[in-house]
């Protein structure tokens, strides 16, 4: 090989390297500049819920508090929003709805996925179209039917309007049925086996996966649910946790260290069960994602 060819070589690899060292500099620093965009709300809200209404007054939300030990704001903010019945409520409605989307939406994926039938491309069609159109915009009807059933200001209510066919949950279960071999089903059908055995036999444990999945998007909806939960549960001893928030807002002003103080609290249950149900959750989101 000539020396020219070493030379021009040689400037390739420092080349490279120098494009590889600056992509390296602005990757790294785009993570660390969005990290603290996440973060910085977050740290916002704790050292304000910790800040007496003078140090609030008187002080931007980054200055940190004069005690960590003041915890009058929580006490405040969990006795006079009646946190805990509001915890109890979110668990209720978040409880049922997570079982009866599951028991529902994995049946009707079952149903689709597994039988040929007039209609079978409609209905899946339907589905997509419905998850197009905004929740919002069919509120007016929806308000109406929950009016003339008596269903207004009512928990069980709530909770069978909350229960309304999940589209996006049928999906991941189609998309994950799909994946399982139709073998099994000739095989127990030849074993004598009916349909209501396979699929709870068969198909229900192996949907764990799609089911953690699904869990875990239509859960985090449920509990941090605002829009409908404050427009048909007006009552106070009806109130979720998210609605429970806004009782420190008013037209007098916000009380912003009790509003945070309350962020945090709510924000306590979900974290233990990450912290308590991390492997779960990343083996469910991972075993139950599409696969090509």
């Amino acid at each position: 090989m000539s020396s020219q060819a070493v030379t021009s070589n040689k400037k390739r690899r420092k080349n490279y390297s120098a494009g590889h060292i600056i992509w390296l500099i602005v990757e790294y620093a785009s993570l660390i500049f969005f990290g603290i965009c996440a973060v910085l709300p977050i740290v916002s809200c704790v050292i304000t819920a910790f800040k007496t209404n003078e140090e609030y007054a008187n002080t931007n939300v980054m200055t940190l508090p004069q005690s960590w030990l003041n915890f009058d704001n929580f006490i405040k903010a969990f006795q006079t929003a009646d946190m805990g019945r509001a915890f109890l409520n979110s668990l209720l409605v978040m409880v049922i709805v997570l079982f009866v989307s599951v028991i529902v939406g994995t049946q009707m994926a079952f149903v689709l996925n597994r039988f040929q039938f007039p209609g079978n491309a409609l209905i899946r069609n339907l589905f997509l179209f419905a998850s197009l159109l905004p929740g919002v915009a069919m509120q007016v009807t929806v308000y109406q039917i929950m009016t003339n059933l008596h269903l207004v200001n009512s928990l069980y209510g709530y909770i069978i309007m909350s229960c309304g066919t999940d589209v996006i949950s049928i999906y991941i279960f189609i998309q994950f049925m799909e994946n399982i071999p139709l073998s099994l089903d000739e095989s127990a059908i030849i074993d004598g086996a009916s349909y209501w055995t396979i699929f709870w036999k068969i198909m229900l444990p192996l949907l764990k996966p799609a089911i953690v999945t699904s869990c875990i998007l239509k859960g985090v909806g449920v509990y941090n649910e605002y829009y409908a939960a404050n427009l048909y549960l007006q009552k106070k001893e009806l109130h979720t946790i998210a609605i429970s928030l806004y009782t420190f807002v008013g037209p007098m002003g916000s009380q912003y260290n009790l509003i945070c103080a309350g962020v945090i609290i709510s924000l306590l249950p979900a974290l233990i069960v990450f912290i308590c149900c991390q492997k779960q959750i990343y083996s469910g989101i991972t075993s139950g994602a599409v696969k090509g």
